[in-house]
């Protein structure tokens, strides 16, 4: 038995006026995924727990079979190891954003957000200033490491990993003040590189560049989600599978990682809508053929969509995700003469008019080669709703999805 498990990261959303009412699921043209939900088993699923911040790294370990109430422990320790990271066991990673403040000569505290992936900012941008950040702030007790695109990482000796930092891209178009780590409850030394990272990175080089092409400037550090280094159950001992991931963010990659699974990187997958959706659709078709049996392909389009509320966008990179994704793997595993499962869910709602995730329960199906079942006419929030097949612990989809 092969199992796909294919996740439209953000995928889920909530009617939207401009659609006439409809989701951007609804209005997609996703023949692949409806044909296959149709004679699957449909239903609705919460993967973040309640009283959890819905973030990927909680959701995306659900989907694993992890519960995150045991093993979430911020997305950055999971995004280090991505990065090849020995985190020793008193260091804390810290995500560090670069991010786009606005640049009206206002005082730090009253600038403004205006993109949390500054213009989803070049991986080789974002390194010449990452380098900048580690050549003025880094010594013995921090360093900085550069990740993908606007996504990277401080690791922080004798850190403490239980700060509430926000999330940047929950206050997108707000002030920045009542958001900052504060002084008064242990976050002044955030609070001061943050700071001090405005004036090292407005006028850098790469932002002047960017500027002159009409791009939205990295301007500033933003820390949020810390944690210690995670320690996972080996997926493959615990559902007796050889696993692989197939992501183009560090999050994802580092959660397979420690789950001891393989992760594939995919040559100009970049985490936004102009991903490359067939070159993952062949690292799965390869996996497969090398006898890994269960492939889990993470795809952030739809996600990153949501945030920048790019509508036209996030209704496309649903669309070339079922053309150029689920259809050719499904097609490769028809013809493999083996029997098979799929498994679609995005992972949260990333709804266009919030631009940040929201803990909801998401659609899901299953299909499976050998079986017909009574599903849904389309795969959307409303007719998975409708089955009222509503599951309460994403942990539990792995072991619905193995079982017979």
């Amino acid at each position: 038995m092969k199992y796909l498990v294919l996740i439209p990261d953000g995928m889920a959303d909530e009617p939207i006026e401009a659609l006439g009412g409809i989701t951007p699921m609804q209005k997609a043209n996703k023949p692949c995924m409806d044909a296959l939900a149709k004679v699957g088993l449909v239903g609705t699923v919460s993967n973040v727990p309640a009283g959890m911040v819905p973030e990927s790294d909680t959701a995306n370990l659900a989907i694993l079979s992890y519960d995150p109430k045991v093993f979430s422990k911020g997305r950055s320790p999971l995004e280090a190891v991505s990065m090849g990271i020995e985190m020793q066991p008193d260091e804390t990673a810290y995500r560090c954003n670069v991010v786009t403040l606005s640049d009206e000569g206002e005082a730090y505290e009253d600038k403004i957000i205006l993109d949390h992936s500054a213009d989803e900012i070049s991986t080789e941008e974002a390194d010449e200033l990452i380098k900048a950040l580690q050549a003025h702030f880094g010594n013995a007790e921090r360093h900085f490491y550069t990740g993908v695109s606007y996504r990277h990482c401080l690791i922080r000796k004798n850190g403490d990993d239980s700060y509430k930092f926000m999330r940047p891209h929950d206050i997108l178009g707000r002030r920045i003040g009542e958001y900052l780590p504060r002084v008064d409850d242990g976050g002044a030394e955030f609070y001061q590189i943050m700071k001090e990272s405005f004036e090292i990175l407005n006028h850098h080089p790469v932002n002047e560049a960017r500027r002159a092409r009409g791009l939205k400037p990295a301007n500033s550090a933003w820390f949020w989600s810390p944690g210690k280094k995670p320690q996972l159950p080996s997926f493959g001992e615990k559902w007796n599978l050889r696993g692989a991931v197939i992501s183009a963010v560090d999050l994802i990659k580092g959660i397979g990682l420690c789950a001891g699974m393989r992760s594939i990187d995919v040559e100009g997958a970049t985490g936004n809508v102009h991903t490359n959706y067939k070159g993952k659709a062949e690292a799965a078709i390869n996996a497969f053929s090398e006898g890994y049996e269960l492939v889990y392909v993470h795809v952030e389009g739809p996600d990153e969509c949501g945030h920048r509320a790019e509508l036209e966008n996030k209704v496309t990179s649903i669309e070339r995700i079922d053309a150029e994704i689920l259809a050719p793997v499904l097609q490769y595993l028809r013809q493999s003469g083996e029997e098979f499962k799929i498994m679609v869910l995005p992972d949260h709602p990333t709804p266009i008019h919030l631009r940040t995730h929201t803990i909801d329960p998401v659609p899901f199906f299953i299909y499976s080669s050998d079986a017909v079942l009574d599903g849904v006419a389309t795969f959307n929030e409303e007719t998975a709703t409708a089955k009222q097949n509503y599951l309460a612990n994403g942990y539990r989809l792995m072991e619905i999805l193995t079982e017979n």
